[in-house]
């Protein structure tokens, strides 16, 4: 099976992670970080201003910076339709 990831930055550290992507939609992406018994599920909601995505796993904070219109963008590819007008 060949599961959707993206690519999250933990603030903390700054190090980049490969998650695995549960659920996405414009308001909220769920995504889940490690694997097997050791697996936590994580939200990831809009930042006020819609340029970014973040969330809290485990007391750490991490952000997928791409915009809540990247994220429609994307959506709509996926799903095989051309970019939606603007």
């Amino acid at each position: 099976m060949n599961d959707p990831t993206i690519q999250v930055r933990a603030t903390g550290s700054g190090r980049i992670l490969g998650v695995v992507v549960v659920n996405k939609r414009p308001d909220m992406i769920q995504v889940v970080l490690g694997e097997g018994a050791h697996s936590v599920r994580c939200d990831l909601v809009p930042t006020p201003n819609g340029s970014a995505y973040v969330g809290n796993a485990m007391g750490r904070e991490i952000v997928y910076e791409r915009s809540r219109e990247d994220v429609k963008a994307d959506m709509w590819r996926d799903a095989g339709f051309d970019e939606p007008e603007q």
